[in-house]
């Protein structure tokens, strides 16, 4: 099971997610109150291992600049979390080792998500970022062969029954696990540690009980960390 955790603005938070099992931290760029300058992640990307898969999240940002935050950063990853067409996301496709695009539970467009080249899509609320939880039944318009990353309010409490129900490659998340008082973006140490075992551990007992993962292998792991 793939785990990202969303939103890192603290080195501490991006070790501890690390530290915890996470997969991927996510950096975002977009306006939010989560917004990081591109120096400062490069700074904390630096210190995580290179196993862990260190992404950008734009929103409708030009696909030229993407590139260069990307790789001035020093991240392995962009996340495109807007109304990026084919075109735009195949260029940063083209200049950025991983892509993941997303699209909101009930779009239309999901029907062409192959069309897009990125290696996975990102299945989020209609309004990113706000912590709601959709209906998960609409990951069942997402085309079959797809690695699905499930996001959109997610908690600690909810995490296991999104795995078991929807079986997605990967789980990201941000508010849920995030500290109740604090600066925008800092996260709950036990928030943390709960949801990636919790997640972890849902996706290991789908497999034990013999049913097929739908949307392609949980080992992103390939190719010394590359996909």
């Amino acid at each position: 099971m793939f785990v990202k955790i969303e939103g890192i603005t603290r080195e501490s938070d991006a070790l501890l997610a690390v530290a915890m099992g996470a997969d991927a931290v996510g950096f975002v760029f977009a306006p939010s109150k989560r917004q990081i300058a591109p120096g400062i992640a490069r700074d904390i990307a630096r210190r995580l291992p290179p196993e862990v898969l260190t992404i950008g999240v734009f929103r409708d940002e030009a696909p030229a600049r993407v590139v260069d935050i990307v790789n001035h950063a020093g991240l392995k990853a962009a996340q495109l979390h807007g109304h990026e067409s084919v075109d735009a996301t195949k260029y940063v496709k083209g200049h950025v080792p991983v892509v993941l695009k997303a699209f909101a539970a009930g779009d239309p467009t999901i029907e062409r998500a192959a069309d897009f080249g990125a290696d996975a899509i990102v299945l989020d609320a209609a309004k990113p970022g706000s912590g709601e939880v959709f209906d998960w039944n609409l990951a069942d318009l997402v085309p079959d062969g797809l690695r699905i990353v499930l996001a959109g309010g997610l908690t600690p409490e909810n995490v296991a029954d999104a795995v078991t129900r929807v079986r997605p490659w990967g789980v990201d998340v941000a508010t849920g696990v995030e500290a109740d008082r604090g600066e925008p973006g800092a996260k709950d140490a036990l928030k943390v540690k709960h949801f990636i075992e919790r997640a972890k551990a849902a996706a290991a007992d789908v497999i034990d009980d013999g049913v097929e993962i739908e949307h392609g292998p949980y080992d992103w792991q390939t190719d010394g960390g590359r996909w």
